[in-house]
């Protein structure tokens, strides 16, 4: 079971962002690598193409993926950074849960992986 999903609110432990809060826009897990949204933000130039309907050169600028263990989840009840521990509900699921506060993590959507 993964610990960090996509949609999750995540604080970086680590690097230039340290401190800051995010969302998770995508996870990579064969990489072990997180995407979050406006953070770990870095710059690429782009050389113009001749070809029909290609980019226009300049500076790019786009949220580059991070070590998945350079965050840490925030739980949503009681707004701490947390690491995750993972519980049985009485129907059988396994859920994530805040070390901190014992409350479970539930998915934001329904069916969510």
């Amino acid at each position: 079971m993964a610990n960090i999903k996509r949609d999750d609110m995540v604080v970086i432990i680590t690097g230039k962002d340290k401190g800051k809060r995010g969302t998770v826009s995508e996870v990579r897990p064969r990489e072990h690598r997180v995407v979050v949204g406006g953070l770990n933000q870095m710059k690429r130039h782009i050389r113009p193409r001749q070809q029909a309907g290609a980019m226009q050169g300049g500076i790019v600028t786009f949220d580059a993926p991070m070590d998945i263990s350079n965050v840490m989840l925030v739980c949503p009840h009681c707004s701490q950074p947390t690491r995750v521990a993972h519980q049985i509900q009485e129907d059988g699921k396994k859920v994530r849960a805040c070390k901190n506060c014992g409350q479970a993590i539930v998915d934001k959507k329904p069916g969510a992986r």
